[in-house]
């Protein structure tokens, strides 16, 4: 199962909070799904690739409450906590850098709060940096809001490399994948 956190509704479309949703609408792309179901307050479209069932999860239920439709999705289908991947924004991560983890806390994310809180603990994260607001300007309306123009080309390149990344940990399994796909540190 590949969750994609966000928020429903037009006037979030462009926001940096459905970071999630668009890693998930660029995995649909590129295994060129159409057909979406609604199912226990998330959109929801089955795949196969490479001879493995793959779910799509876009939660509706709003991001502070994303647990509500995963964790009930989890059980419907079977799915053990290991085999959920999560994308979502960071505002600790520049934007459109991208960190994989198997586990950890929340970070203080209130979407990633959610799924712990109704039984999805034990998942890989799939971050996407949308970096941290201006001084002085609220956490809300910078989570909220749009990219500015100057930022969007690396924002796609960060939700590319996410979907990329998901591809790759669905092939070579998380550990290899994480070591493929996360930034290496710089040398000094």
């Amino acid at each position: 199962m590949i969750v994609g956190l966000g928020n429903p509704g037009r006037q979030y479309e462009q926001s940096k909070h459905n970071t999630g949703f668009d890693v998930i609408d660029e995995l649909a792309k590129r295994w060129e799904v159409t057909s979406w179901q609604e199912r226990m307050d998330a959109l929801v479209a089955q795949v196969t690739v490479d001879d493995e069932k793959i779910i799509l999860v876009k939660p509706q239920t709003f991001m502070n409450d994303s647990g509500r439709a995963v964790g009930p999705l989890m059980r419907w289908y079977k799915v053990e906590q290991p085999d959920v991947y999560v994308a979502y924004d960071d505002m600790d991560l520049a934007v459109g850098r991208l960190r994989i983890r198997k586990n950890g806390s929340d970070g203080g994310h209130n979407g990633i709060k959610s799924l712990f809180a109704n039984g999805c603990t034990d998942f890989t994260r799939f971050r996407v940096g949308i970096g941290r607001p201006l001084p002085h300007h609220d956490v809300i309306d910078h989570v909220l809001t749009p990219f500015p123009e100057e930022l969007r080309e690396k924002y796609h390149q960060g939700i590319e490399d996410a979907a990329t990344a998901i591809e790759g940990c669905l092939r070579l399994g998380v550990d290899k994948g994480m070591n493929r796909y996360n930034p290496r540190k710089k040398k000094q």
